[in-house]
């Protein structure tokens, strides 16, 4: 990353990650939770419109940031490794799919 995608991106970031934790207020026990990807769809759009590419590189970076600690803590607190509660994740997504 050059200073100036650099200087680009800082700048963006504090409101991208009010972004972010507005998001996660608005889906954490929605129901039903079919409308999550909903809800993440149109902040992305949202994003999209308003900060463009750069944008949603900082939403991308922001959620992976959250994803990453959080499964890091599950793993923690359930004696689990990282990948162990990864695998779960992805059987989670195996299921869904072979559903839908």
């Amino acid at each position: 990353m050059d200073k100036e995608e650099e200087r680009r991106l800082s700048a963006l970031t504090p409101e991208i990650s009010r972004t972010t934790v507005d998001l996660l207020r608005r889906v954490v026990g929605l129901e039903p939770a079919e409308h999550i990807p909903e809800e993440a769809l149109a902040t992305a759009d949202r994003v999209l419109a308003r900060h463009g590419p750069d944008g949603l590189r900082i939403l991308t970076m922001s959620l992976t940031g959250w994803a990453a600690v959080l499964i890091e803590q599950d793993a923690k607190l359930s004696g689990r490794t990282f990948e162990a509660v990864l695998d779960d994740i992805d059987l989670t997504c195996l299921e869904a799919n072979a559903e839908g």
